[in-house]
């Protein structure tokens, strides 16, 4: 059985005002950031709540092999909002890039970790994020991605 968490993805730091964050961040050279794409998209979901999912804000910079996310949460109760809250501004979750998110799922269940949030896209890409924060220190996340659709 292979861990799940060998190929760090990205880090997400949720944020009060994720334009002021960006330009926070801009200033110390990181950037370009860009919109995530539309989360629409996951139509099988399993979260607390599916509206303030929705309704999440999330803008990425590539840095190096890493891509460093900002989330500023609705005022809707959901992980990230309640993280937000209680802990102020800070690192929510540590994704890790998975070739099937199925199999990196299943992985993580049989090491024991709870299932918090899941998602996932037609084509079986998506994410999980695990219940690991109390004894991690963090919330650990795997996700994929689609392929790249070739330009024609």
């Amino acid at each position: 059985m292979s861990s799940p968490f060998r190929i760090m993805h990205h880090v997400c730091i949720v944020v009060h005002d994720i334009e002021k964050a960006v330009e926070y961040y801009t200033e110390l050279g990181i950037g370009p950031w860009f919109d995530f794409p539309d989360l629409s998209g996951f139509g099988d979901l399993d979260m607390p709540n599916r509206q303030a999912f929705m309704a999440m804000t999330y803008k990425y910079a590539d840095i190096g092999n890493v891509q460093f996310q900002l989330c500023q949460p609705p005022e809707l109760d959901c992980p990230q909002r309640r993280f937000l809250d209680d802990y102020g501004p800070g690192v929510f979750h540590i994704g890790f890039a998975a070739e099937d998110v199925d199999s990196s799922e299943h992985v993580g269940r049989e090491l024991g970790l709870g299932v918090v949030m899941r998602g996932r896209r037609e084509d079986g890409t998506g994410f999980t994020y695990f219940d690991t924060s109390d004894s991690a220190g963090v919330t650990l996340m795997v996700r994929s991605v689609p392929p790249p659709r070739s330009e024609v």
